[in-house]
């Protein structure tokens, strides 16, 4: 039967009229399908995002989409039912540098909580220190949202981000493509801080484990130069609810090194594109993802439960520092 955000997203653009700013159409999905396998104690969702209300959290001005409010209990609920004891919570574009949201987030749920936060980059070491005090422990630089494509852009961007982090510990996580990544693999090679890839590296199933970009992906896992999280699918896949698609993507990149995979949900599934029609301050719906589901492909990514419980405990408690 259809739920009722599908509903709303079948009708979005036709009859639907546009929500007022601030307003949501229904909360973030939960999971459907019950988890098959055994979670690891400690297990870490690398990848998610807390929204919270547009009167204590504004969203920046300068945004391109405006999403539905992400509450910490909400988050919570999700990981009870999926049997995720850890989370990386990391700060939208939508909120440009301001971090307080995601600070927030973190102190909802304490120890178990690290955060990646987006900064200035003439940030003061006052506010760098704070976020980490708060338990920030990277940055990250969001080229895909913003539709920078640009490798002139994007090499300075990376090298003044590894410079604000490199002595602290921290590592630089980039959400882009993988034109993009093949064109910074050298200044990504040579940091001298943990580099840290979303969503497969931006990898597209449709055009398979030979594409353009993918092998450099490889190479840099091979070589410990970078983590990747195989978080968020259905960014990467149109074959949908389980994305099985992706299965060869996943097992190329746990082949290339286990040691540097983390695993991520995405929640709440934020729709970064404003549909053609209504405007950036229109709140736009999540998608609609079942975690469980999505969740029971690692045990087809990883078979073995040993290296599962590297991709969701030890890897993610090195990089965060848990």
């Amino acid at each position: 039967m259809p739920t009722r955000r599908s509903i709303l997203l079948s009708t979005l653009g036709a009859s639907l009229a546009p929500a007022p700013f601030g307003q949501a159409f229904a909360k973030a999905s939960q999971p459907a399908t019950a988890v098959s396998f055994e979670v690891p104690a400690g297990a870490c969702d690398c990848h998610t995002h807390i929204h919270g209300p547009v009167d204590q959290f504004p969203y920046f001005a300068g945004r391109v989409y405006t999403p539905e409010a992400a509450l910490p209990e909400e988050m919570a609920a999700l990981h009870a039912k999926l049997g995720i004891q850890r989370v990386v919570i990391v700060t939208p574009s939508v909120y440009g540098t301001d971090n307080s949201a995601t600070v927030w987030g973190m102190k909802a749920r304490g120890a178990d909580a690290r955060g990646v936060a987006v900064i200035a980059d003439t940030a003061p070491e006052a506010e760098l220190d704070a976020l980490h005090a708060a338990g920030i422990r990277g940055i990250r630089i969001n080229l895909a949202t913003g539709g920078t494509n640009d490798p002139t852009v994007a090499r300075p961007r990376f090298e003044r981000a590894v410079s604000q982090v490199k002595a602290r510990g921290w590592h630089v996580q980039i959400y882009t493509n993988l034109g993009m990544i093949s064109a910074l693999k050298d200044a990504i090679a040579a940091s001298p801080v943990s580099v840290v890839l979303d969503h497969f590296g931006g990898a597209k199933a449709d055009l398979g484990v030979a594409q353009p970009g993918f092998a450099d992906v490889l190479d840099l896992l091979k070589g410990g130069k970078v983590y990747v999280k195989i978080s968020a699918p259905y960014r990467s896949s149109t074959r949908g609810p389980d994305f099985a698609d992706m299965q060869p993507f996943a097992r190329a990149l746990i082949e290339a090194n286990p040691d540097r995979i983390v695993w991520g949900t995405d929640w709440p599934h934020p729709n970064s594109t404003t549909p053609p029609g209504r405007q950036v301050t229109d709140v736009t719906p999540f998608f609609e993802i079942d975690d469980g589901l999505v969740l029971n492909q690692l045990a087809l990514w990883a078979p073995d439960a040993a290296t599962r419980k590297r991709i969701l405990v030890d890897n993610p408690a090195r990089l965060y520092q848990f």
